[in-house]
């Protein structure tokens, strides 16, 4: 796949601006820039240095169409690795028309999406995670996605894939020579040396795959589910959280029929918190449909924050329901996280709290317990700092690498199961060439990660998802 034309997208976002960005890459890209550019100083755009800006016109058959600085970067020393410009003109949405169609008259074509990034990629400039790196960098929206982002774009990860990919390479070429040598029975590869580098690949690749369950969900969000009987106050839970009124709270029971989703940073993680339909028989249609709902979004919470009326805890019984429907909840959803919300504690004596805490604490080991007043956001903190603690931060805060694409994630997985085979193998004196396939495999699994192996199909899926002008 190589590129002989040049492009040009708009590389901030569209609409009206203090300024736009206008960036052009290709061979020519720098004289097409020249063709419609003159410098206040009269200056050759031709002839000037890389990195270096120059303040000017952009002039169509005599008429100016604005006021603009260009900024140079010539291959290979560009984001590209192709002679690039970028023209900095006002914002207005009729300029930066006016200054692509130009562009375009003279020699160049619109950007397909992420096709600056494909392009440095192609030229070297950076491997294939890297590249998916900067889409999840432009993408992140709170500090645990931003840091990971950041971390996997400067290479810690594809360096950790790589190194492991030529130490494994290494071996493989003394396992393919000796195939050559088949007649004469000799080993090149030091079997005790080999099976030390396949355990350290394989306890790697282990970290590597734990990671994305931490990644995959600081990438996308924690989601969270309210849930409970009507009018124990879900609503007025999920706007203490928010700090704002975006659910409506009434007295009235069933108020809330559909699912409402709002997100909220905690910690620098992402939590998107669903308040539910609240759960009762009825037989209103639309009410009931929202229940169904409301199960539906625990099914795909990873937390369930399960909300209760202190008040209604003195009737006789009611405790003893409660820790039936916990168990029956934790039994029902046992992978996820359930926290027992006790609200209206500003109306519960101290006495009732520590009757209750002990009564949930003894008959619901797995569930954790807090007591809250919704409508007076006590409470809230300490709900905040449970919710963060169930995240493992603990990689982040240490710069690990932390695994939170999916298609890296399938990769690892077949990787491992590759070195596995070859483990075996090797325990069981198999012989060279059948091991030497399984090497392949797996080095064909490193390769997908950091783009060593492509096609045209794997290129064309991963940067449709980018923006246009990236």
């Amino acid at each position: 796949m190589m590129y002989n034309d040049s492009i040009v997208a708009l590389a901030t976002p569209s609409g009206a601006g203090a300024i736009s960005i206008i960036r052009v890459s290709g061979p020519d890209a720098i004289l097409i820039g020249a063709s419609v550019f003159k410098s206040i100083k009269n200056k050759d755009l031709k002839q000037q240095k890389t990195h270096t800006l120059h303040l000017g016109y952009i002039i169509d058959e005599g008429k100016t169409l604005d006021e603009v600085l260009i900024s140079i970067f010539k291959g290979p020393n560009s984001y590209t690795g192709e002679n690039t410009i970028e023209i900095s003109c006002h914002g207005s949405t009729y300029i930066q028309q006016q200054i692509i169609q130009l562009l375009l008259r003279k020699g160049c074509r619109m950007a397909d999406a992420g096709e600056f990034t494909l392009r440095a990629f192609l030229n070297g400039k950076l491997d294939l995670s890297q590249a998916e790196a900067v889409a999840d960098l432009i993408s992140s929206d709170n500090e645990a996605s931003h840091q990971i982002a950041m971390q996997q774009m400067r290479g810690g990860f594809s360096n950790e894939i790589a190194k492991l990919r030529e130490e494994l390479l290494n071996f493989a070429s003394l396992i393919e020579l000796e195939l050559d040598f088949a007649e004469e029975d000799v080993e090149f590869a030091d079997r005790t040396q080999f099976h030390e580098l396949l355990n350290r690949i394989e306890f790697v690749l282990k970290r590597l795959i734990d990671s994305f369950a931490v990644g995959n969900v600081i990438k996308n969000g924690i989601p969270v589910a309210i849930v409970g009987e009507p009018n124990v106050g879900k609503s007025t839970l999920l706007n203490a959280l928010l700090n704002e009124e975006r659910a409506i709270v009434s007295d009235i029971a069933g108020t809330t029929r559909d699912t409402i989703e709002d997100e909220l940073v905690i910690g620098g993680v992402g939590f998107r918190f669903i308040d539910t339909a609240g759960i009762r028989e009825t037989k209103d249609v639309v009410e009931s449909i929202g229940i169904q709902k409301t199960f539906e979004k625990i099914e795909q919470a990873q937390v369930v924050l399960y909300l209760v009326d202190g008040l209604e805890l003195k009737l006789d019984g009611a405790l003893d329901s409660l820790v039936v429907a916990l168990n029956k909840t934790q039994n029902q959803y046992p992978q996820k996280r359930i926290v027992t919300i006790i609200n209206k504690k500003d109306l519960i004596s101290e006495e009732n709290i520590v009757n209750i805490e002990k009564k949930l604490t003894t008959n619901n080991q797995q569930s954790t317990t807090i007591f809250i007043s919704a409508k007076n956001k006590e409470g809230i903190d300490e709900l905040k700092n449970t919710l963060l603690s169930f995240v493992n931060t603990g990689a982040l805060r240490n710069n690990e690498t932390i695994v939170t694409n999916t298609r890296h994630y399938d990769s690892l997985l077949k990787a491992l199961d590759e070195i596995q085979k070859v483990k075996f193998g090797l325990e069981s004196n198999l012989s060279s060439d059948l091991m030497a396939l399984d090497i392949k495999e797996a080095l064909y699994h490193f390769g997908l990660i950091t783009g060593q192996v492509t096609n045209d199909e794997l290129l064309g899926n991963i940067f449709a998802n980018f923006c246009i002008g990236k």
